[in-house]
Parts: structure tokens; sequence; C-alpha cells
């Protein structure tokens, strides 16, 4: 397959990048609106791991533009004044917008500090909240309830949502939803995230391999799948019709997995390498009602199960 087959659904434009601005954190809502927030390359450092825009580390406090298109539409929304390094974007009901830190921290007291804020339509920060530690990977519902899967240095560092594994929540920072033992292993990394309709999917892995958790926000019910693909970083459903990517990082192509859901498992049919046009690093996919969205450097595709 060639680029040429992959529709592009959004590129940084080459004047925004003339004037020194870079997407960096991003997102799709429940409705399919591509949000993208761009930082000026004068709040930027690097370092020199990761590679690629994720390596990118904005002084703080910085301001940002929330770039939001759908379809032929596009609105720009200033936020000044982000006091945080985000990790992670997320859209909710009445058009306002998460900004969440991957990472939080203890107090002198050792209580766990507030690592995401809630912004208002406008770009104001409505309140703040803490949804746990080490999230690489985090997805919001129709609902606006946030879901997150944990990585080891959170599961095993002493909060009591992140030890689960993966947890749901609303906006005031209350946790709503637990796995409570109804997973087939104890998660050991979040990989990444999709809703279809009212369901949420969070993907991770452990020591049995990868596995695929459909939850139900409305019932807490939980189904899971083993994943054919042993670290997906991209997922998408439909029905029963599934897609995943898997990066080689920092490269210019990525892996296509076409599978269905049989029983309890995920039975992969068809896999191809893909070119794409910008090189593929963390978190690059996110999936939304059985399209599969991949960050490639400033451009973003969609790929349909």
């Amino acid at each position: 397959m060639t680029i040429d087959e992959l529709p592009v659904a959004w590129r940084l434009p080459p004047q925004d990048v003339k004037a020194g601005w870079r997407a960096l954190w991003w997102t799709v809502g429940p409705d399919g609106e591509l949000a993208v927030m761009l930082v000026q390359r004068r709040y930027l450092s690097r370092d020199k791991y990761p590679r690629g825009w994720i390596g990118w580390r904005p002084e703080t406090p910085f301001d940002a533009e929330l770039v939001i298109t759908s379809g032929q539409e596009q609105r720009r929304i200033p936020v000044e004044g982000i006091g945080m390094r985000p990790g992670h974007l997320a859209l909710l009901p009445q058009s306002r917008f998460l900004l969440a830190s991957g990472r939080a921290h203890r107090d002198a007291e050792g209580a766990w500090q507030k690592n995401a804020v809630v912004y208002s339509p406008e770009g104001r920060p409505e309140g703040a909240l803490c949804l746990g530690d080490d999230i690489p990977a985090l997805v919001t519902d129709r609902s606006g309830g946030i879901w997150t899967a944990y990585g080891d240095e959170g599961i095993y560092g002493g909060h009591p949502e992140s030890g689960s594994g993966l947890a749901g929540w609303n906006t005031r920072g209350v946790a709503t939803w637990a796995p409570k033992g109804r997973l087939p292993d104890l998660p050991l990394e979040g990989c990444t995230a999709a809703t279809e309709g009212e369901s949420v999917w969070l993907v991770w892995y452990s020591p049995m391999g990868a596995f695929l958790t459909r939850i139900t926000p409305s019932t807490g019910e939980v189904a899971s799948y083993r994943s054919p693909v042993k670290v997906p970083d991209g997922f998408a459903v439909r029905g029963t019709r599934v897609v995943l990517t898997s990066r080689d990082h920092y490269k210019r192509w990525t892996t296509v997995t076409r599978a269905e859901l049989v029983g309890d498992e995920c039975v992969a049919i068809g896999q191809e390498r893909v070119r794409v046009p910008g090189r593929v690093v963390m978190r690059c996919g996110q999936g939304r009602d059985g399209t599969l969205w991949l960050r490639a450097g400033r451009t973003w595709l969609r790929i349909d199960a």
C-alpha cells in the first residue's frame, strides 16, 4: 500500500511552520473532529530522546493555540498561561477540552497533586483534577467520561487508581470505573485507546500478551480480546472488524494489521507495511467509530476498519 491510498485528514500548513508553530498534543473527538495544540518554537526546547514531536518540552508558563478541524470548518482558540507540561489533549462535551500531564507527583504531605485541567470553550481554566500517575493512553467518551491506561511506574507507584492498570473518571476527578478483577491479567503498560459508539476500548499488555478491553460505561460491563499484534500503538473497531497499527519508531512507515473479533480473540486476516508522509513516534494513533487516526510527522491520516 502507498501513501496515496491513505486519506489525508489534515496537515499542518506550511505558513504555520514558517511562523514558528509546532504541532504537539492532539486528539480526535467523539464526532470525528481533529484537535491539535500548537505551541510557538520560542517556548520549546528539545531532549535528544525521545525523537520526533513528542520530544519537544515547553517552558512553563506558555501560550498555545488549539486548532479544531471538522470537514472544511476550522476553529482556532488561544490558550494562555499553561502551567504544566501536558502529555494528553482530549475533547469534552459543550466544546470544552482537557489538558493532562502524563505524570502525577505527591506533595510534602504525601497527597497526589492535580495533573489535569478542564478548559472552557474560550480556552480558560475551569477546574483541576488528578487522573493518576504514568498515563500513556487517554481518551474521552461521548458523555465526557475520561478513560486512562497506565504504565508500570504508575501501576507500582502507589496511586490507588493507577494500580489497577485501567480507570474511568469524571471531570471532577472522581474515579467512576475500575476493572475489579475482570481482566485476563494485571496490565503492565497501556498502549492506545479508542471508542465505538458508547463503548470505550483500552489496549494494554501484560506477561500474557496484549489485550483489547471493551468497557460499556453505562453498565461497567467488560470484555477482553487477545490482540494479534504484540504492542499495538493504534487501534479502531467497527462491529467485528478491527484495524491495528504498530510502528518502527521514527521511521516513515507503519505496519497495518486487519483482524476480526472471534470469540474472545482478535484474529488477524491481513497485514501490510504502509509508507507514510512523516516519521511515526509514540502516541501516534487513536480510534473513533471504526476509523484509526494516525499521526505521521505533521500529517494526520485515516485508516478505516
